[in-house]
């Protein structure tokens, strides 16, 4: 069953966790852009700098790194992005673990989104271990440990970032989505923010063809002309 963002005027503050630069503006750009045009306050956490992301081999992994991390700036700048956060975790070196899940939680505890958007883990044979891994932790992140003062006491509640429960988890390329969003004022953006990524689609071309073929598939399914698609997972109960 499909549905539009019913309730968004009861969320004010979203959170997008993505392992790579061009992540979030690939799977979420026109929702991003939608949210920051409507006065949401939208923060990125950016796992890891895309810094092997490439097939040139005249370039050493922190050029690269410093290239993805100024194009992903002004590609926040064109979409509307509050606040950028860098992990700088190397690409292809996201381990769902501990260390990686208190980051998140500190996040989710400075920030304190109401909505969290970030890779769908469960999706079968999404083959990309980065995404895996920052789905993964992020979903563990928001619940329970983001939401119990004891996980981390020492570090995060000592230091006054209290305990945050997150309203909704929006899962991204969802096999079975059950929240389609509007972007059809909104998909333009997505593409000229997808073009600040020059080190990744180079001219552009054929992009904003691709973009809004994918987004019309997408709206297809639920009687929109371009959409985004996303899992649900409510938090509040």
């Amino acid at each position: 069953m499909s549905q539009e963002v019913e309730n968004s005027e009861s969320f004010e503050r979203y959170m997008v966790v993505v392992a790579h630069p061009d992540d979030m503006e690939f799977s979420a750009g026109g929702t991003v852009a939608k949210m920051a045009a409507e006065g949401k306050h939208v923060t990125l956490v950016q796992v890891t700098s895309g810094n092997k992301g490439t097939d040139r081999r005249d370039i050493t992994s922190e050029e690269l790194a410093a290239m993805r991390e100024a194009e992903l700036t002004e590609s926040c700048n064109r979409l509307g992005v509050a606040h950028i956060e860098f992990f700088r975790i190397g690409d292809g070196e996201v381990m769902p673990d501990l260390v990686l899940k208190e980051r998140i939680v500190r996040q989710l505890r400075i920030h304190r989104p109401d909505v969290v958007i970030t890779h769908d883990p469960f999706r079968p044979y999404s083959l990309h271990s980065d995404h895996r891994g920052v789905g993964q932790s992020t979903v563990d992140a928001v619940y329970p440990t983001a939401r119990d003062p004891l996980h981390y006491h020492h570090h995060l509640t000592e230091e006054g970032l209290e305990p945050h429960k997150t309203a909704e988890l929006w899962l991204s390329n969802p096999e079975a989505p059950d929240l389609y969003i509007d972007t059809t004022d909104y998909v333009d953006t997505k593409i000229h923010a997808l073009k600040a990524h020059k080190s990744q689609v180079g001219d552009g071309e054929h992009l904003e063809e691709r973009m809004k073929q994918r987004a019309e598939e997408i709206g297809a399914a639920a009687g929109m002309k371009y959409a985004e698609a996303f899992k649900v997972i409510k938090m509040r109960r």
